[in-house]
């Protein structure tokens, strides 16, 4: 089952209203936005998708939303990303209730473990909940790197399909496909990066969850495509471009982390006239002034607006 989600499978921008409601009608527009460019799969609920900043009725709010808008078109990964596993397989249960494809999960985080634990939480998401599995590895929000000896051990065990790897170390992810290769490729791959994607294709990634795939997605197409083909010029020539584009991410002054990267997509995404609003969940600060105008220059320096 893991092979269905392969190619470009963009962690979709949750739009806000003004009053910080979700934005339905904005929604629409970006999940067709992305579809019709050619996207192999969307993942709902991940860090670009204001997970952790949801009510259990707002990630339910999403994930209805998204079934009824996509309709089957591409496959849905929902996040269930908690603090610990009991809150994780409660989530995971109403994703696979209202029809989601596969979930995503991270280690467990706030009482935090160690690779026993780690482990033994993935087991009993899967044991609670028959939908492919994809492990979330993204340390910088979880404080723990997920080994690739363990990821090896439960793809081989079928607790795992596949890795969404957001750890940012390219040796890492180089040696997990060398030695998934070698365990007779129980996982899929997927590569988090917007920037070097080029490099985890070279690696043999079995695709891409870029956050700047909501605002380009027919570039990380052509790129796959062009990959599939063993078109590398194509492939480095995509990847130029949007290594280029992602700048909208650190171009702006006076802002950091979530409100910066997130909060650049969300602006751009508005300025293309797919979102309404910018607003970023409370008690993260929209992007505004001169931080708005640095972004619409990048935009049209690469043909977006």
């Amino acid at each position: 089952m893991s092979q269905t989600f392969q190619g470009v499978i963009p962690p979709v921008v949750t739009p806000l209203t003004e009053s910080g409601d979700f934005d339905i009608a904005s929604f629409e527009r970006s999940l067709n936005h992305m579809i019709d460019a050619g996207v192999h799969a969307l993942f709902i609920l991940g860090s670009s998708g204001e997970v952790v900043f949801s009510t259990d009725e707002r990630r339910r709010e999403i994930i209805e939303a998204t079934m009824s808008i996509v309709a089957g078109r591409v496959p849905v990964l929902v996040g269930c990303i908690d603090t610990q596993t009991n809150r994780v397989i409660e989530h995971a249960r109403v994703a696979a209730e209202l029809g989601a494809d596969a979930i995503v999960a991270t280690a467990p985080f706030y009482a935090l473990g160690g690779m026993a634990e780690i482990e033994q939480h993935f087991r009993l998401i899967r044991a609670a909940v028959d939908l492919p599995l994809f492990a979330y590895d993204i340390p910088v929000c979880v404080h723990v790197k997920l080994p690739v000896d363990m990821l090896i051990r439960l793809g081989r065990d079928g607790v795992i399909d596949g890795v969404k790897d957001s750890s940012g170390d390219d040796v890492s992810f180089r040696f997990l496909v060398q030695d998934n290769e070698a365990a007779g490729r129980p996982l899929t791959l997927l590569t988090g990066h917007e920037v070097v994607v080029d490099g985890a294709y070279m690696s043999g990634a079995d695709g891409c969850v870029p956050g700047l795939g909501n605002i380009d997605p027919a570039a990380y197409v052509r790129q796959w495509n062009a990959y599939q083909a063993g078109d590398w010029e194509t492939v480095r020539t995509e990847q130029d471009r949007l290594a280029k584009l992602m700048r909208i991410a650190t171009v702006t002054s006076g802002v950091t982390g979530y409100g910066a990267g997130v909060g650049s997509f969300k602006t751009a995404l508005a300025l293309m006239g797919i979102f309404t609003s910018n607003r970023m969940p409370e008690p993260v600060v929209a992007l505004s002034g001169d931080n708005v105008t640095a972004i619409e220059k990048i935009l049209r320096e690469n043909d977006i607006l």
